[in-house]
């Protein structure tokens, strides 16, 4: 058992990083990114590796309490960081504190500074009855009672924002000890206090640090009802309304949620839940689908599952009128059996498309580990067997990921984003088994990676007739 992150591994995901960014940089040269986007991205990569090498070994004995406040300290100061930092850097490169091209964080805080000036019956009017659907109506909410508290305050609302993704980080740790132990539940919680999407998302008006925080506080106390042999009223119904709520910033994840329990209700050993818990399980969770069922929330779940196909190629459609001639192949069969490594990265400087260029360097981590995920997987299923004791994060992550990937946003960072605290876990797992026959893999992933990345660029050039 590998209990920490390894150094020379460590260094090969750094070398293979820098050496994927010189190729592209030189075979590409005409559509090289801006030495902001290749400085942002190197600092991203390199502080990640170092830093989670360096600290999942000095931390891997330490007291949990000890660990504890080491993840919220650190984790939280360089969320704060990013805060100050990005807030001045769009301010400075959009003219507003905003990122580029910025649309549906203007919307939701537009919506939300309106809202907060307005008496609660017509905010409820405007998210829970006007409205056709529900997805976002949860966050806009949640803006609106904090902006009745604090004003409209932009800076204010990210560093709140850091606060809560720290305790998702914290959350993490908790649901990954559970389902594969001590080790791997502090390498799983060290990814997320330092992965540079979770980080950099502090930093803008969306959904999805919010969302993320209630995606994994659900799967962290569905997982605490699973296996826990004290549950009363309290414990059942904190999912329940965690599942709920997820409904109201993404519908998808919120069927992801349902699935994922009803399935690791089924399939658990019965060593983790007896008999009778089951039962009980099973009959709360027939109540809570009944009490969904033709209502607003079961329509748009319907409409969503029998429209996907034509979705994707209404999306697949609109990227080739824009230009991107490649994308009418980017269809659920090529990009589902991809699905545990994307987004790709995006490292050359087409359409201005600056926000993928920011997140390049997290995304290539997710394609890095996506080897261990990999080993987790295989593991899970075919030498240690324990799948059923991981369904429910299991189910989750592969049953949202499934429907991305036929959907017309499969390589779409922000759609893909709430697959990734389950897939740190998945890595960490891989990580912690890791031996001499399974690195051999590991050893072939290391030519895989860079060439993901250059392929990616030449796909994203090649598309749109530039070559």
């Amino acid at each position: 058992m590998v209990p920490f992150f390894p150094k020379q591994i460590s260094s090969k995901a750094i070398y293979l990083y820098l050496g994927a960014l010189a190729a592209v940089s030189l075979l590409f040269y005409r559509f090289a990114m801006s030495p902001t986007f290749i400085i942002m991205g190197i600092v991203w990569v390199v502080g990640f590796f170092l830093l989670t090498t360096y600290c999942s070994k000095k931390w891997q004995d330490i007291p949990e309490k000890k660990l504890i406040r080491n993840l919220v300290l650190v984790a939280l100061g360089l969320r704060i960081v990013w805060v100050i930092f990005s807030y001045f850097f769009y301010l400075i490169k959009t003219g507003a504190p905003f990122e580029f091209a910025a649309a549906d964080s203007m919307g939701y805080w537009g919506d939300a500074a309106w809202l907060s000036t307005e008496r609660w019956p017509v905010i409820k009017d405007y998210l829970f009855t006007s409205r056709s659907t529900v997805s976002d109506s949860g966050y806009v909410f949640y803006l609106t009672y904090l902006y009745k508290v604090i004003g409209p305050n932009i800076f204010l609302t990210r560093v709140i924002k850091a606060l809560i993704s720290t305790a998702t980080v914290v959350l993490l740790y908790f649901l990954a000890k559970r389902n594969i132990g001590e080790e791997g539940g502090r390498l799983a919680a060290i990814f997320a206090c330092f992965m540079p999407n979770l980080i950099i998302y502090c930093g803008l008006h969306l959904k999805e640090t919010e969302m993320l925080f209630l995606m994994v506080a659900f799967l962290e106390r569905a997982d605490y009802l699973l296996r826990s042999r004290k549950y009363n009223v309290f414990t059942i119904a904190i999912p329940i309304l965690l599942a709920a709520s997820l409904f109201t910033f993404r519908t998808v994840l919120g069927a992801a949620a349902v699935f994922s329990v009803v399935t690791a209700i089924v399939f658990t050993n019965t060593s983790v839940i007896g008999r009778t818990k089951r039962i009980m399980l099973i009959a709360w969770g027939v109540l809570a689908a009944t009490m969904l069922t033709g209502g607003t929330i079961m329509n748009e779940v319907d409409g969503l599952w029998e429209d996907r196909g034509e979705n994707q190629s209404i999306k697949r459609h609109q990227q080739t009128v824009r230009g991107n001639q490649w994308a009418k192949y980017a269809t659920g069969t090529v990009m589902a059996p991809m699905m545990f490594v994307l987004p790709f990265p995006t490292m050359v400087d087409v359409d201005e498309q600056y926000n993928q260029q920011i997140m390049s360097g997290g995304n290539y981590v997710r394609n890095f580990f996506g080897a261990f995920v990999l080993i987790a997987v295989f593991s899970a299923i075919f030498v240690t067997k324990n799948w059923r004791n991981l369904s429910l994060i299991g189910s989750f992550v592969i049953a949202y990921l499934g429907i991305i990937s036929v959907s017309g946003f499969s390589n779409s960072e922000r759609f893909l984003l709430p697959g990734l605290p389950v897939l740190l876990i998945m890595a960490a797992y891989g990580m912690t088994l890791l031996n001499a026959k399974n690195y051999r893999f590991v050893k072939i992933w290391y030519y895989v990676v860079p060439v993901m990345a250059v392929a990616w660029a030449y796909f994203k050039v090649g598309s749109r007739g530039l070559l």
